[in-house]
């Protein structure tokens, strides 16, 4: 059963790598984003959502910290 079951996660893991690569491949246009004034270089499109989920990823964590580390304080000092 344990080989089976690394066998299917290791099919899993193949299939998200070929699909993050397709996806990379397929969007190679260059764009430039412009944020507060700020502009960046010409950078393929895959690249920069690449950047945008991964900041994402570890901002949303951090302010869910952030907030419930404040919630609790708030709470100790009520009680």
């Amino acid at each position: 059963m344990s080989r089976l079951r690394n066998l299917v996660q290791l099919l899993v893991l193949l299939l998200v790598i070929l699909a993050i690569v397709v996806f990379m491949l397929e969007n190679q246009q260059s764009v430039s984003i412009s944020f507060f004034g700020f502009s960046s270089v010409g950078l393929p499109l895959s690249a920069c959502l690449l950047i945008a989920i991964l900041l994402g990823m570890i901002s949303g964590p951090l302010m869910g910290m952030v907030f419930g580390f404040r919630r609790k304080m708030i709470a100790k000092r009520h009680v």
